[in-house]
């Protein structure tokens, strides 16, 4: 069933959607000057209220989604021959503890390396946490767009994704997202997304496809982004072996 995985990781995988930090710092450093100059308590409340926020943030980004993520793909129970796909893979924090799963088989991860969703994402960083957890003969990437996968029909074991769906703005563009990600699975070929809105519209949309089991659930609150108002859900599914009325290809 592969290979044991190693926590903590070796890899660098920088802060999801940085600005967002940035912006609670800054929240918060305004309340505590507010707090100063105005004499008014609440202003300090609310400051400790950001940084509860900022830490809650924090964690799940360097921390937490790795824990959760490590125990999904353990619980996947890989043979180790499968070929796996991370949709989004940025710096690889889940394509690259996917690898560790596999012996025989390939991680791939596609990407767009905008470094608005990850701070420093570029392939070549990833490139280098591949070398640096010792799966870098098991990876592959590849630069492309999630809603047009540069990949055949069926070419995939397992397709996941983490916190990338979402930076697709338009519901149509998110629409073509999960087509793709049924497209390229083969049959009996299974899905897990983790994302922090639109996972509703995510598992309805695979339903209709003719997935089989599509649910959704939450993930705890190691992957809380500042509160459980703020929750990453997973959705999952997996290909029928046989064609369904509501499939496409």
């Amino acid at each position: 069933m592969g290979q044991r995985v190693n926590l903590p990781r070796r890899g660098s995988y920088g802060i999801d959607a940085p600005y967002a930090p940035a912006g609670i710092a800054a929240m918060i450093v305004l309340f505590v000057v507010l707090a100063l100059v105005s004499g008014v308590r609440g202003f300090f409340v609310s400051a400790l209220f950001m940084l509860a926020i900022l830490g809650s943030y924090l964690y799940t980004t360097l921390r937490g989604k790795h824990v959760v993520w490590s125990g999904l793909l353990t619980r996947a129970q890989f043979r180790g021959d499968e070929r796996i796909l991370d949709m989004g893979c940025g710096r690889g924090a889940v394509l690259l503890l996917a690898a560790q799963h596999l012996t025989t088989g390939r991680a791939v991860g596609v990407d767009l390396w905008r470094s608005v969703d990850q701070s420093g994402n570029a392939l070549e960083a990833t490139r280098r946490n591949a070398a640096a957890e010792g799966v870098a003969d098991r990876v592959d990437l590849h630069t492309g767009d999630m809603t047009a996968l540069p990949f055949e029909d069926h070419s995939f074991d397992v397709v996941v994704s983490s916190l990338a769906i979402h930076n697709i703005g338009e519901r149509t563009g998110r629409e073509k997202a999960i087509v793709e990600a049924v497209r390229v699975l083969q049959p009996g070929g299974r899905l897990m997304v983790a994302d922090i809105r639109a996972t509703r519209q995510y598992r309805d949309q695979l339903a209709l496809l003719g997935m089989q089991d599509a649910g959704r659930r939450g993930l705890g609150w190691r992957f809380w982004w500042g509160g459980p108002w703020a929750a990453t859900h997973l959705v999952t599914a997996t290909k029928p072996r046989q064609p369904s009325g509501g499939e496409r290809s």
